[in-house]
């Protein structure tokens, strides 16, 4: 069974840093998404970025792109989301999800409806 265990998150201001982490278990390295995903209060759940595990192949949303990365421990073991100048609408919750590799999966998907696996969420509020 793929659980996955969030940490990290918390307040930041516009501009500063924070650094999500998650520790996935039980799944096999070479044949799944890993991906971060949020969702705001009142707004539909959103893909953020994507990698597939043991890889360095990543795809980001534009929203994030260049200001985001999505990253893997050599152990394949921990999932990290660093972030950088922050804004406010960066605030949210966010999740980590794994999807397993299919012929009917997506390329890099950022849908949550791909993803089998989900954490339990971690809460991001960034303050102008």
């Amino acid at each position: 069974q793929v659980q996955l265990v969030e940490s990290g998150g918390g307040s930041a201001q516009a501009g500063g840093s924070l650094r999500l982490s998650c520790i996935v278990s039980g799944y096999t390295y070479h044949s799944y998404y890993l991906g971060w995903f949020r969702q705001a209060p009142g707004k539909e759940r959103e893909g953020v970025a994507v990698m597939y595990s043991g890889t360095q192949n990543t795809r980001y949303a534009d929203s994030v792109d260049g200001r985001f990365t999505i990253s893997q421990d050599d152990a394949m073991n921990t999932l990290y989301l660093q972030m950088d100048s922050l804004k406010p609408e960066d605030t949210a919750m966010y999740y980590c999800a794994a999807a397993r590799d299919s012929s009917t999966t997506a390329f890099f998907p950022l849908t949550p409806d791909e993803y089998q696996y989900w954490g339990q969420g971690a809460q991001v509020t960034v303050s102008s």
